[in-house]
């Protein structure tokens, strides 16, 4: 239950629409409900506006549906990430209406097909195609989260030509969001490029001595560009969180 349901249902106690054991029971929930295996954080949103994710790796495809159906009743946008194949297909086949992403491992499922008008602009940019399931999880989370979101792939330093015909959209961007794996000096190009937040994400794409990501990764935090922020190794959620965070806040700020 985020802010603005709380302040519906109030204020229909408050009309006598709703009577308040109804309200009562609706709040026992809050601030979490203990499923035995998982604590369903009912409280969430309203902390952090916005609702508990469920991060799917390591769970069974039955929890995952469990934790889903609790944040559903609850009229929350569920949105599921690092989803198997298995887990999306138990997803799907408990909710129809849900939006299943196979190339970000994601899958939505709005509260009534209740979507929130997309605003500001955030830009995910990769390096290469290889980058993809990263880079798509930062659009997915970022768009669920009300960001006006689109992605510019496949435009990396190999090729800068490719990045530089998108220099106009980079501009206008309140965050954009960088994803790259090999040497990962794509987000040092586009931070020396605008004038917004960008958000790095190091990917595990590589040949051996990538390590995994950690090349990368130490590239973007030794960024010589001002105002490159990195996250972790793959981690396009977060990058995605924290992008559509300061693009609403910016928009909340100035209107």
């Amino acid at each position: 239950m985020d802010t603005t349901r709380l302040e519906q249902m109030l204020q229909a106690v408050a009309d006598g629409n709703v009577a308040p054991q109804d309200a009562l029971a609706q709040l026992r929930t809050l601030p979490f409900e203990d499923l035995g295996f998982a604590r369903v954080d009912h409280h969430r949103a309203l902390r952090t506006g916005y609702p508990e994710t469920i991060f799917c790796q390591g769970k069974t495809p039955a929890q995952v549906v469990a934790i889903a159906h609790r944040l559903a009743a609850a009229e929350s946008v569920v949105l599921a990430t690092r989803v198997e194949e298995d887990t999306a297909a138990s997803l799907v086949d408990r909710f129809p209406a849900a939006d299943h992403d196979e190339v970000a491992r994601t899958v939505v499922i709005w509260p009534d097909e209740n979507r929130p008008d997309p605003r500001g602009l955030v830009l995910v940019v990769s390096a290469g195609t290889s980058d993809l399931p990263v880079a798509q999880e930062a659009v997915v989370t970022s768009s669920t989260m009300g960001a006006k979101t689109e992605g510019i792939f496949d435009v990396g330093v190999a090729g800068i030509h490719r990045l530089l015909a998108y220099r106009e959209r980079l501009t206008e961007a309140r965050v954009i969001v960088v994803v790259a794996g090999m040497e990962g000096a794509l987000a040092s190009v586009v931070g020396g490029l605008v004038d917004a937040p960008v958000i790095a994400v190091p990917t595990s794409v590589g040949y051996g001595a990538s390590f995994g990501g950690l090349s990368a990764l130490l590239t973007m935090l030794n960024s010589c560009a001002s105002g490159v922020l990195t996250c972790n190794i793959d981690n396009g959620y977060g990058a995605g969180y924290a992008a559509a965070l300061i693009n609403n806040r910016s928009l909340d700020n100035s209107s």
